[in-house]
C-alpha cells in the first residue's frame, strides 16, 4: 500500500486497521482507546465520531474478521468444480487466514481468540458462534450434494469436518503455522474420497 493510499482511507477505516491489528496482538481487553488511534494516527475525538464505543469498534472488528474469511473462501470457492473442493476450499481459506502477515506472528483464530475474552452472554461471543455455525453451513450444504439422500449423515459428517478443522486452528495458532491446516485437509479428503 502506498503513501497516498494510507492517507487516503478514510478515519473509520484506519481505525478499524488498527483495533484489527492490535487486537490480534495484545488482546481486546488489554488494548486502550489511545493506542488504537495512536496506530491509526487519527485524534481520539475521530474514534467517537465514527464508533459510539469501544464496544462498537470491537462489533465491527468481529464483523470484519467474519467477512474477511467469508472473502477468502469466496475466492477459493470460485476455482473449485466440484462439491469436495469446495469443502476442501473451507480448509484453504483456514490455511489463507494463517498464512497472513500477522506482525507477531500467527496465534490461532482471531474470533476464538476474541471470544475466550468475552463473557457467556456478550454479544461478541454471539457472532463469533454465528460465523462458526455459518462455516458448518457450507460444509453441510456441500455434502447435501455429495449425499442429496441422506441429509442425517451430511450434517453428521460437517460436525466431524468443523471439529477437524477446528482442532487443526489451535494447534497451527499453537504452533504459529498453517501446516496443522494442510494436514486436516489432507485427512478430509481421506474421508470424503471414501464416501
Amino acid at each position: 500500500m502506498t503513501e497516498t493510499d494510507v492517507r487516503t482511507r478514510t478515519a473509520r477505516d484506519r481505525l478499524l486497521q488498527a483495533a484489527a491489528i492490535l487486537f490480534y496482538d495484545d488482546g481486546i481487553a488489554a488494548t486502550g482507546i489511545d493506542a488504537i488511534t495512536q496506530r491509526a494516527g487519527v485524534a481520539k475525538q475521530s474514534l467517537y465520531n465514527n464508533f459510539a464505543s469501544k464496544a462498537e469498534l470491537v462489533a465491527a472488528y468481529i464483523d470484519h474478521r467474519h467477512r474477511e474469511w467469508l472473502d477468502l473462501y469466496a475466492r477459493r470457492a470460485e476455482q473449485a468444480p466440484t462439491p469436495v473442493e469446495k469443502i476442501l476450499a473451507v480448509f484453504d481459506a483456514y490455511g489463507d487466514h494463517a498464512e497472513c502477515a500477522y506482525e507477531r506472528g500467527f496465534r490461532g483464530c482471531g474470533l476464538l481468540n476474541a471470544a475466550a475474552e468475552f463473557t457467556s452472554e456478550d454479544a461478541g461471543r454471539e457472532a463469533v458462534r454465528r460465523h462458526k455455525e455459518e462455516v458448518e453451513a457450507i460444509l453441510v450444504a456441500e455434502l447435501a450434494e455429495i449425499l442429496p439422500d441422506d441429509l442425517d449423515r451430511a450434517q453428521t459428517l460437517a460436525a466431524h469436518l468443523a471439529f477437524l478443522l477446528e482442532g487443526a486452528m489451535v494447534r497451527a495458532g499453537l504452533e504459529g503455522s498453517a501446516e496443522r491446516v494442510g494436514q486436516a485437509r489432507a485427512m478430509a479428503r481421506q474421508m470424503l474420497d471414501a464416501l
